[in-house]
């Protein structure tokens, strides 16, 4: 029974789906606040059943059931769909630029998703890895201009294929216990903000710009200093 009971991991993942439809929901109703809470909810199950999926062994035990395309059908969608949506939807910017921003972030995004190298041999990300809903989140909560935002979005989406490593807070090694603090205090902000009315003080701007830059950097340096003790080709 037990053994048994490990299937429902995987109704774990699905349930992101249910996450990306109330989030859907709240686009069309223009509903931010509920957005960024249902994106949240589904990227918080998205960090924990991956590693109970491995833990527990479920490639072996349900063979026939592939985690791995249930997860990336829900992250595609609550990664870079919805996000994509919410920016057109919201006019943000001007009709036509936001369609063609939107086209840009589902296209490139999609192609992300299906390359097979996204990985690095230690768990990071390489190239930006596709989280547009973090992207969106900031562009709202900041106000950028939106001449500035289009440029953001445009070198973020050419960002997906630049061999460059983007830490994974749970599944690279170095750091990672200094990455998972750093992510529940993003993560504390980001629902202060959220419960406020997407409202920020200038605090909360402050530390969400500090661990924003850590997740952005930190990749790239740890690349840099492995490859600094590297003995030269």
């Amino acid at each position: 029974m037990r053994n048994k009971l490990t299937f429902l991991i995987h109704f774990l993942t699905a349930s992101g789906a249910c996450f990306a439809l109330l989030a859907t929901i709240a686009v069309a109703n223009r509903q931010w606040s509920d957005m960024f809470l249902w994106l949240i909810a589904a990227q918080v199950i998205d960090s924990i059943d991956g590693p109970l999926a491995r833990h527990f062994e479920l490639k072996k035990r349900y063979p026939s059931w592939d985690g791995s395309s249930l997860d990336f059908v829900i992250d595609y969608a609550t990664y870079v769909f919805i996000p994509a949506f919410a920016l057109v939807h919201s006019g943000y910017f001007p009709e036509i630029y936001g369609y063609l921003l939107g086209f840009v972030i589902v296209l490139t995004g999609g192609l992300y998703f299906a390359d097979d190298s996204m990985k690095t041999d230690n768990n990071a990300f390489l190239g930006f890895p596709a989280v547009w809903n973090c992207v969106v989140f900031y562009l709202f909560v900041f106000q950028v201009p939106t001449g500035i935002a289009g440029v953001i979005i445009i070198l973020l989406a050419i960002a997906q294929f630049v061999p460059l490593d983007f830490v994974h807070p749970v599944r690279v090694k170095k750091l990672r216990w200094i990455s998972i603090a750093l992510t529940f205090v993003w993560l504390a902000i980001s629902m202060r903000v959220i419960f406020a009315d997407m409202s920020a003080t200038s605090l909360d701007k402050g530390i969400l710009v500090l661990t924003g830059a850590y997740f952005f950097f930190v990749g790239m340096i740890l690349q840099y200093m492995r490859k600094s003790k590297s003995p030269a080709s």
